[in-house]
């Protein structure tokens, strides 16, 4: 069973860094609506245990009943409680992204679950559009083989953390639907709060008695106040319009991030996210970065040695970095 201290992107033990690519949050957050909503929430009283205002606004958002959500404390304790329920109900293996987030093949391990070659071999199937590190977009041939899986009784998760600060083209969910599937979302990123934690699934069309199921395995009062604030924020209307402008922004820090890398001899892998993994002309002393204020994302745990995941951040960001890379490396990119 899995023992370490998860890698993760944001603050460590070191505290908060100056310059932080490491994170996926949004940065042109966190959005002043959400911000104050958390900041006013009622800390005095627990929420309502069974989450009904909340659980109305998140199914009209979605278009859906209110008994197709479940609310969880966070991403990865949906994970970590999807993977429970699958191995209660006799699941033997989970297929997971190749280059994705530990957590799905960390609750596999914690339950003795192997991790199957394709997803047609698995009882429990996680797929992340856009996915992390790459920011790619699922591909059809993996949707259709989960979509295979679905149908023979797998359970079949999308991760959406990503989707509303997606850049470019358009989830497998709107083009194909998505009542076959649960969906996984995670505002906190889009919204620039990961200190808040919340997050909440939308069920396949008919699987109520499912969210029933593992509505059984959760605590009581998953999410506090500070989190609901943040959700009911999240189906606030004008939020929509704020992750627009969000994402022009967005879209340029991470062009001009990639062009700057690209002239200090980085390679580069597009992303429909505002993120991506690019790797060094030569090896980089990630504590030396630190010490200049600048944190990037080693995509070792990805899968990815050699590669590093860096967010869009604003241009003073990016000439931090610059000039960081070229203090440890000053025979590197002086033609940029």
């Amino acid at each position: 069973m899995p023992t370490a201290t998860p890698t993760h992107g944001g603050p460590d033990a070191a505290g908060v860094a100056r310059w932080d690519f490491s994170t996926n949050a949004n940065a042109c957050g966190p959005w002043s609506v959400a911000l104050a909503a958390v900041q006013g929430a009622d800390a005095d009283r627990y929420p309502d245990p069974a989450y009904t205002a909340l659980r109305a606004q998140l199914a009209q958002r979605h278009g859906v009943s209110p008994e197709r959500v479940l609310i969880a404390a966070s991403a990865s304790e949906a994970i970590r409680r999807v993977t429970a329920w699958g191995a209660r109900r006799g699941a033997r293996c989970v297929w997971v992204p190749e280059h994705g987030y530990g957590e799905y093949a960390a609750a596999a391990a914690s339950w003795g679950l192997a991790c199957a070659a394709q997803p047609a071999s698995a009882d429990v199937v996680w797929l992340c559009d856009p996915g992390s590190p790459l920011g790619e977009e699922a591909p059809p041939a993996r949707v259709h083989a989960a979509q295979s899986a679905a149908g023979a009784g797998a359970a079949v998760v999308v991760d959406l953390a990503y989707d509303p600060l997606r850049l470019s083209g358009q989830s497998f969910t709107t083009r194909w639907g998505a009542d076959w599937l649960w969906q996984l979302w995670s505002p906190n990123k889009a919204l620039g709060l990961t200190g808040v934690r919340g997050a909440y699934l939308i069920a396949p069309a008919g699987a109520e008695p499912m969210v029933a199921e593992l509505q059984a395995l959760a605590p009581s009062w998953p999410v506090g106040a500070h989190g609901v604030a943040m959700l009911e924020a999240w189906c606030d209307p004008a939020c929509e319009p704020w992750l627009l402008t969000c994402r022009a922004t967005l879209a340029q820090w991470r062009d001009a991030l990639a062009e700057r890398l690209c002239g200090l001899g980085w390679a580069v892998r597009p992303s429909a996210a505002p993120f991506f993994v690019a790797r060094p002309p030569q090896p980089i002393d990630v504590h030396a970065l630190r010490a200049h204020g600048v944190k990037l994302r080693d995509a070792t745990s990805f899968g990815l040695p050699g590669w590093w995941r860096l967010s869009a951040q604003p241009p003073a960001a990016v000439d931090a970095l610059q000039r960081a890379l070229r203090a440890e490396a000053p025979e590197v990119g002086r033609a940029a």
